[in-house]
């Protein structure tokens, strides 16, 4: 995932008052309390069936983009919802060369993490759930939709954006969003007999509940098929979607037919503004409420909860639930623009819908969660109040701190880059220790699989 579209303008602020735009409670550990939590643990594994399983991912959330936000908004001795599943790992995230697939390519993209996970194998940077050959591989949502599981599918980003893409479409470049954007997948174009672009196929494969942006894909008209002629939108009402555009619509969403819920036309907004960073440093600031954000739009938190009261409500009676994965996606997006109060902003916001899903888990405590990343990004903790050779920006954090953080992979004013880290894994529910330890992003596919029984 790259750069946040320039229609939000985000502009350098400094404020004395503290953004508080997600409450969190902070699960502070006593500096005393240091139980023995083996028997905890213990009463915590799960094998077994999960009857419905939910996939988070923070897109881009690295180590250190959780302790920055950990840091700025409970403390360094407080606790985020993520930091409290009971069972953490990590995973590695390499991905493969498109034209040597046996030689790995250390720092992955978007496009080739979700799909390890969503198919189980290694592509190459830029595929959609397509192999390195460019064949395509059935994802995990489309293997629980044909096992009779309802399905959901929820981004901050545009739908067509990587990670959602890869949980429902076969696309040869991530670029082929929509039917006017195929230059670069001729083979996938429906009117060369192809699927069809990822809006396209976002509608044909049909998950129950479609929550994010990319309107302006949805609206493009299809090529070729059965629906030429038509655009994707028109596609997805012939296919039987209620499409809702704002907060209201979301909220009156019933379950009994499929929800396309498509709130902007990019991406959905940010969060939180701030300073953005300079060779020199910044005065220590505080992060506050994006000023560009309408309140007809839909937070992470409106769509999680959607989400899960119509797949709850629409699986009732049936022995299967259902299977939802939830990206909060524009963590990535503000640490390629260097931006720390957006960052921090997004990743508050996706540990406040991560709170949400664990207080249902808890009473469905057949459901299996899994909170991860694709991949790790560019920002770093650095000392605070230094300059460094690259970017920094200090903010003031709740506790009254000053945090200094480092943007150092690009010159100031271009994208900065991904990194190769390995990256946290934590789960609760059935299977949920299979994330412990050093495994592989393609391990959390086998892990989904055997969780529902998929074949």
């Amino acid at each position: 995932m790259r750069r946040f579209p320039r229609r939000h303008g985000l502009r350098t602020v400094a404020v004395l008052a503290a953004a508080s735009v997600i409450a969190l409670p902070a699960v502070t550990v006593a500096a005393d309390a240091h139980p023995d939590r083996s028997a905890a643990l213990d009463r915590a594994i799960m094998g077994g069936r999960a009857r419905n399983v939910i996939l988070m991912i923070g897109d881009g959330m690295g180590d250190s983009e959780i302790t920055i936000a950990r840091n700025y908004q409970v403390g360094a001795a407080g606790r985020l919802a993520m930091d409290t599943l009971p069972f953490t790992g990590d995973y590695t995230t390499y991905s493969v060369v498109k034209d040597s697939p046996g030689m790995p390519d250390y720092a992955p993209d978007s496009a080739s993490t979700a799909t390890a996970w969503s198919i189980g194998r290694k592509t190459y940077d830029g595929a959609v759930g397509v192999l390195p050959d460019g064949q395509p591989a059935p994802t995990l949502l489309e293997l629980a939709k044909r096992a009779g599981y309802r399905t959901g599918n929820v981004t901050t980003a545009e739908l067509q954006d990587a990670t959602p893409a890869a949980a429902a479409a076969h696309v040869v470049h991530r670029n082929c969003k929509g039917p006017d954007s195929m230059a670069a997948c001729p083979q996938n174009a429906s009117e060369n007999g192809g699927a069809g672009s990822i809006a396209e196929q976002l509608i044909k494969t049909g998950p129950d509940v479609l929550l994010g942006g990319g309107m302006q894909h949805f609206g493009q008209t299809v090529r070729g098929g059965p629906d030429q002629g038509r655009t994707v939108l028109e596609q997805a009402q012939r296919r039987g979607y209620r499409l809702v555009t704002d907060r209201a619509g979301l909220a009156a969403a019933r379950p009994g037919e499929p929800l396309l819920g498509v709130f902007a036309p990019n991406n959905l907004a940010p969060e939180w503004q701030g300073p953005l960073p300079s060779p020199q440093n910044t005065p220590p600031t505080r992060c506050v409420p994006y000023a560009g954000r309408v309140d007809a739009e839909p937070h992470l938190t409106d769509l999680t909860d959607a989400a899960l009261r119509l797949l709850d409500r629409g699986s009732a009676g049936s022995r299967k639930g259902f299977f939802l994965q939830i990206e909060g996606a524009a963590i990535d997006k503000a640490d390629h623009d260097a931006n720390p109060c957006y960052q921090v902003g997004e990743t508050v916001a996706f540990d406040a819908a991560i709170a949400k899903v664990l207080a249902y888990q808890r009473s469905h405590p057949d459901t299996l969660v899994v909170v991860t990343a694709d991949h790790g990004h560019t920002s770093q903790i650095v000392e605070a109040g230094s300059v460094t050779p690259g970017l920094t920006a200090t903010l003031r954090t709740n506790e009254g701190g000053d945090l200094t953080i480092n943007y150092a992979t690009s010159p100031a004013g271009t994208s900065q880059q991904h990194t190769g880290t390995q990256v946290r894994i934590a789960a609760t529910g059935p299977q949920a220790a299979n994330v412990t330890g050093i495994t592989d992003q393609t391990d959390l596919f086998f892990t989904v699989k055997r969780a529902l029984g998929l074949r």
